[in-house]
């Protein structure tokens, strides 16, 4: 039986492999991919010490720090279900080739992450891989010298439009919100970032725009949205789609631990959740300011609760 299993390999789950290796725990990290949504992101200039780098090459080096402490990990594994047995819990994963492998823990820190809101609009579905992506990082060099159009209002849609502006012929940033609203019609990014993007010659900005269809044939061609102060319906003609408009926490696997309506796992001040044993960490829970260094801080208080726990653990026989 293990001491702890932390579910997720991102800014959370290394935090707290890292604190629970270095109080000798026996722990394993059950994950589908390292890095989660941290490798994925884009310029990071908020990490203390670092003025700017690619969260790629972030999640590598916390990577890079729990492999220090021969922390063994499960790759390529996805998380199940976790099945309650007296006061230890079983974790059910299966890997990529379909394969099943159960982990018995005293006590389990879930950390998995957040994963990519979609727009909900017709076309979408069709369009898949063919011109729409929810990662800018991941495919935005495809769509060099092209058209394209960012949806969202936060720093993902930002940072999005930006990176495009050096990649693309002419940028699109579409917001459901006012030019005269809350930031410039940005409500939820940076500021900092909001006049970089007022001040790049190849972005414009379209305000008051809800998204309606992804139109194309086999591949992305145009987008419609409606202008909600007079009910225009417009179009775009767009050759690429980069949507950020939110995320959704992945947790659809657990059902102890009580959640919020969007899914998030509700914590108390040191991570513990309403299941015993349990414990869940960074933009998985209910914390409000889903940001990389408040996720790594969060890991580090769910392994610091679980040890608390583990030190009073005994076998039920």
């Amino acid at each position: 039986m293990h001491d702890l299993v932390i579910i997720g390999a991102a800014a959370a789950g290394s935090s707290a492999a890292i604190y629970g290796a270095r109080r000798n725990l026996d722990v394993v990290i059950v994950t589908k991919d390292i890095g989660g949504e941290v490798a994925l992101s884009g310029s990071v200039e908020n990490w203390p010490s670092v003025p700017s780098i690619n969260g790629f090459e972030l999640a590598q080096l916390f990577h890079k720090h729990v492999q220090e402490y021969n922390v063994p990990i499960e790759l390529g594994a996805e998380v199940m279900r976790i099945e309650q047995k007296n006061n230890y819990h079983i974790v059910h994963t299966t890997d990529l080739a379909g394969n099943e492998k159960q982990f018995k823990t005293k006590a389990v820190i879930i950390a998995s992450g957040i994963h990519p809101r979609e727009l909900g609009v017709k076309g979408e579905n069709t369009l898949k891989g063919r011109g729409i992506t929810y990662c800018t990082v991941c495919d935005g060099p495809l769509f060099k010298d092209k058209i394209t159009a960012t949806i969202g209002a936060g720093n993902a849609a930002v940072e999005s439009a930006l990176m495009m502006s050096g990649i693309a012929k002419k940028v699109y940033l579409v917001t459901k919100y006012g030019k005269d609203s809350v930031n410039k019609g940005f409500p939820r990014a940076e500021t900092i970032m909001v006049n970089k993007v007022l001040e790049a010659e190849n972005i414009e900005i379209v305000y008051n725009a809800n998204t309606t269809e992804i139109t194309g044939d086999t591949i992305v061609s145009g987008l419609t949205y409606t202008e909600s102060e007079t009910n225009e319906e417009k179009k775009l003609e767009i050759q690429g789609v980069m949507v950020h408009i939110g995320t959704v926490p992945n947790s659809t696997f657990v059902d102890c631990p009580k959640k919020s309506p969007s899914g998030e796992i509700e914590v108390d001040n040191i991570c513990r959740t309403s299941c015993e044993g349990i414990f869940a960490a960074g933009d998985v829970t209910n914390i409000p300011y889903k940001q990389i260094s408040i996720a790594v801080g969060h890991g580090a208080t769910a392994a610091l609760s679980a040890i608390d726990y583990l030190n009073r653990w005994e076998e039920q026989k």
